[in-house]
Order: C-alpha cells, then sequence, then structure tokens
C-alpha cells in the first residue's frame, strides 16, 4: 500500500482520534489540528506511547486564512496532502424559536463553512497529481432531522451537498468526494447524556447498541483506501439501522 499524507480535521476528539490511529495504521502519515496547544500536546503524548506519530499544527477551520496556514504548515512537515478528512464539528443545540444568530453561525461555520475553508486550499494540489481522497465526516441527523438541531442538522446536510457537487467536478482527476454519516456513536459527549435519554435512543437502534468511533474510522479507512477509486458522491450510512435511505 502506498504511505500517503492524511490531514484530520478536529483529530484530537473521540471519532477524529480513532480516525487518526485507522490511517496511521494503513502506513498514512497523519496530522491533525488543534486550537488549544495544551490540550493538544496531550494528546500527542498519549498517541505517542500508544504508538502513533502523529503531527498536529495550529489552526482555526473557521477561518479561512488560519485553515490555508495550517494546510501548508503540514505539507512542509510532510508533504502533499492526498487524503483529507472534514470531521470538525461542534454543537450548540436549543430549539429553533429561542436560537441565537451566535448558535446559528457558530455551528455553520465550524461544521461547514470549514468544509470550504480545509479543502480550497488542498484541492489545486490534489488535480496536479491526479489523485485525492476527501470525505465529510456528517451525521444521522443531518438526513432525519433532529430536535433542537436544526443549526447542526443544516450544517450536516450542507456537507453532503458539498460531497456530491465536489466529486462530479474532480472525478476525472482521480479524486474521490465522499460522505460518512455516523448514527449515535459511544464517544464521551454521548456517553454525559443522561442513562434514561441513552436507553431510548438505543431502543430505537436495530442492533440495539451504540456505536463505536472505530466502526467509523473503519469506514474512512475503506473510502480512503487505493482500491475505492471507483466511489465518489457517495454517502455511507454507519448507524446500526437507526436511519435507513434508499
Amino acid at each position: 500500500m502506498t504511505s500517503r499524507v492524511a490531514l484530520v480535521t478536529g483529530g484530537t476528539g473521540g471519532i477524529g482520534t480513532a480516525i487518526v490511529k485507522r490511517l496511521a495504521n494503513m502506513g498514512h502519515r497523519v496530522a491533525t489540528n488543534y486550537r488549544n496547544e495544551e490540550k493538544a500536546r496531550a494528546w500527542q503524548e498519549k498517541m505517542k506511547a500508544e504508538g502513533f506519530d502523529v503531527a498536529i499544527v495550529k489552526g482555526d477551520v473557521t477561518s479561512p486564512e488560519e485553515a490555508e496556514a495550517m494546510v501548508r504548515e503540514v505539507e512542509a512537515m510532510l508533504g502533499p496532502i492526498d487524503i483529507l478528512v472534514n470531521n470538525a464539528g461542534i454543537t450548540r443545540d436549543g430549539t429553533f424559536h429561542r436560537m441565537k444568530a451566535d448558535q446559528w453561525t457558530d455551528v455553520i461555520n465550524t461544521n461547514l463553512n470549514s468544509c470550504f475553508n480545509v479543502t480550497r486550499p488542498v484541492i489545486e494540489g490534489m488535480r496536479e497529481r491526479k489523485w485525492g481522497r476527501i470525505i465529510q465526516i456528517s451525521s444521522i441527523n443531518g438526513l432525519k432531522g433532529q430536535y433542537g438541531q436544526a443549526n447542526y442538522a443544516a450544517a450536516k446536510a450542507g456537507m453532503h451537498g458539498f460531497t456530491i457537487s465536489l466529486a462530479r467536478e474532480n472525478a476525472k482527476n482521480g479524486i474521490t468526494v465522499n460522505t460518512i454519516c455516523p448514527g449515535y456513536i459511544a464517544t464521551d459527549m454521548v456517553m454525559a447524556v443522561p442513562e434514561e435519554v441513552r436507553a431510548k435512543i438505543v431502543a430505537d437502534i436495530p442492533t440495539g447498541r451504540l456505536g463505536t468511533p472505530e466502526e467509523i474510522a473503519y469506514g474512512v479507512g475503506f473510502l480512503a483506501d487505493e482500491q475505492a477509486g471507483w466511489i465518489t458522491g457517495s454517502n455511507l450510512d454507519i448507524n446500526g439501522g437507526h436511519h435507513m435511505g434508499w
């Protein structure tokens, strides 16, 4: 397998960490971004202790300027980026009739605008080299909606619109662009939800359990593989059957 350079945004979170490990285990050189240097350094040391040498670079994905500087720093450290996973995301939940403008814009900027900010400085190099893998980490709630998440669902749905347009534009350049929509995953954020609420969620999942970050990372590894060159413009639902589309 060819060793390539992979950038995973939001790679220090639960799903992000699993993705970083999966790509590293596939032989790729992996980088991720941070905003809080102290937390990121601690995460990097923990990863090193587990045998993963991951580059970390400062970069706020909501800023086009910082995102471009982040990409250029990764390229200077590791080489041209051939695999990009747009994974950065936040929630600012609240019913829409009470939602503040900053709750809306913060989520749209972090979850959706970041896809433009990070992909734009990467895409031209991929086109020149005639190879690339771009993967958006969306959400089941971008497909089915969720109470109190009009902002989040709008951003996550928008990510797939970005995917299918970018896929059409770049297919002849050897670049695939796909989306993964995770269902409810047993991350720290979900496990912090009251147990009775989690029980109701699990009761609605046909497999009878929450997913794991590693199961999402498996999907990323599948789409990033050399042999996945004929899969583009697709959405991969990984949700235990919680939401089934045609």
